[in-house]
């Protein structure tokens, strides 16, 4: 055995990672172009004169990525990361500088707490996911569609309805993630759509699939390493070698993060994972035929450009559908996802109160979302607004004779922690749910309302 396969061995998750986060840091050449082209530096809070010396800006996060103080500027900047993706465009040296404003945060983690405080918070932020992801998706499905979605005892590894025999792998593996369950009717249109498709794949998700992005945000790398692993290992089950992800954030986490460090670890890479809607837009001339029911409907798109290509293959599908038409409310397109805005909450609101102002004065039907976090941020605005919140998939579905009611915003419009509990009280029984740690977990649901309610 030579050296090189010794020193591949002998790595750790976290030392691999590290090794790639020093690669990219060496291959920057600090031009700046990234920091320029971002459009959260000023909502961060860099101010004109930092915004003006963006080479010192990037400079300062290649610091904090080496194990440096960098500058404050820096640090800002990082801490304000939307992963909107347009530094990686703008970048001419490969460098993908969204991974090292990542890096950065791990670094400016480790300084302030050490890796127990670390791993408790990772621990604590992957319960309340599981908690909610459990308690919200078991409140709207029953068993089988539970099942469907690769859910409960019966659940692991549900197969879609194209034939293949005993033991044969599927095409593809459909990952779900996690959050995406609390809206199951997105997810339950997306199997729709494969399904009348003729494609061939498996589901897999929820937090027994984590994909590690909560321990890897409170800076335990170690804990991330070993579940996003763990994942890898079981998503890796098609002859495709292809995942097809729901997730904006697993698509991140996996392609920008865990699958290279795999990669570097293991010496192969296990499958290479597809963004669903690029995948549905792929198979678009296959779609055309099935979208015959016209939906008469002037629409705009909620729009978050962090997965390349992802908006404009959502625009050519909605395109499709007879009957659309697609308004442009000239707004800004920032982020990965509404969840990932997080990070500057006041900029979050007013983005969102602004879009939702153009929309009522365009006179749309329907501001059509994208991802299952944009779903559940806007939908409740339905109440209050004279126009629908709807998902992208509700539109192709309606035109397939595809449709689920949408349960999630139906109780979140309702406003009442107490009432949804009581509303959904059959389910609770029937599921074997705690009741109080069940209206835990609706409130939760309630409070994730960046933009207030008109009236609240």
């Amino acid at each position: 055995m030579n050296s090189a396969t010794d020193a591949t061995q002998n790595q750790t998750f976290e030392s691999a990672l590290k090794a790639r986060a020093d690669a990219m840091a060496d291959a920057c050449t600090r031009c700046g172009k990234c920091v320029e082209v971002c459009p959260a530096t000023e909502a961060a809070g860099l101010t004109v004169a930092e915004r003006q010396d963006p080479v010192e800006v990037i400079s300062g996060i290649i610091d904090i990525v080496r194990g440096e103080v960098g500058n404050a500027a820096a640090e800002k900047w990082a801490s304000g990361c939307l992963l909107s993706g347009e530094c990686v465009k703008a970048c001419d040296y490969g460098v993908n500088p969204r991974f090292l404003l990542y890096m950065a945060r791990i670094a400016m983690s480790h300084r302030k707490k050490d890796a127990a405080a670390e791993r408790r918070a990772g621990f604590d932020a992957y319960r309340l996911v599981g908690r909610d992801v459990a308690h919200i998706s078991q409140i709207q499905l029953d068993d089988a569609l539970l099942a469907r979605l690769g859910q409960g005892s019966k659940g692991a590894g549900a197969k879609g309805k194209a034939p293949r025999a005993a033991g044969e792998k599927p095409d593809f593996v459909f990952y779900t993630g996690c959050n995406v369950l609390k809206t199951p009717h997105i997810a339950l249109l997306a199997l729709d759509v494969m399904d009348a498709l003729d494609i061939s794949y498996e589901v897999m998700g929820g937090p027994s699939h984590c994909c590690g992005i909560v321990q890897m945000r409170a800076g335990d790398v170690a804990t991330s390493g070993r579940i996003g692993e763990n994942s890898i290992d079981k998503l890796a089950q098609s002859n495709t070698k292809t995942v097809l992800s729901w997730c904006p954030s697993c698509q991140m986490q996996f392609s920008d993060t865990t699958l290279p460090t795999v990669e570097k670890l293991r010496g192969s890479k296990l499958f290479e994972m597809t963004p669903f809607t690029l995948f549905v837009h792929k198979q678009l001339d296959k779609l055309r035929p099935l979208l015959r029911e016209p939906v008469p409907m002037r629409i705009a798109l909620h729009r978050h450009p962090g997965v390349r290509g992802v908006v404009e293959a959502a625009e050519e599908i909605l395109s499709a559908v007879p009957g659309i038409e697609i308004v442009d409310l000239d707004q800004p397109a920032v982020g990965l996802q509404s969840n990932n805005l997080r990070v500057l909450p006041e900029f979050r609101k007013q983005l969102q109160l602004a879009e939702l102002a153009a929309a009522e004065a365009a006179g749309v039907d329907a501001l059509v979302a994208i991802y299952h976090s944009d779903h559940r941020e806007l939908c409740a605005h339905e109440r209050d607004y004279p126009f629908r919140i709807m998902n992208l998939y509700e539109i192709v579905g309606i035109s397939m004779g595809l449709q689920y009611d949408d349960n999630y915003k139906r109780l979140k419009i309702m406003q009442d922690a107490d009432a949804i509990l009581a509303d959904c009280a059959d389910l609770v029984q029937k599921h074997g749910l705690d009741p109080a740690t069940t209206r835990l977990a609706i409130q939760a649901m309630l409070d994730e309302q960046p933009a207030p309610l008109r009236g609240s």
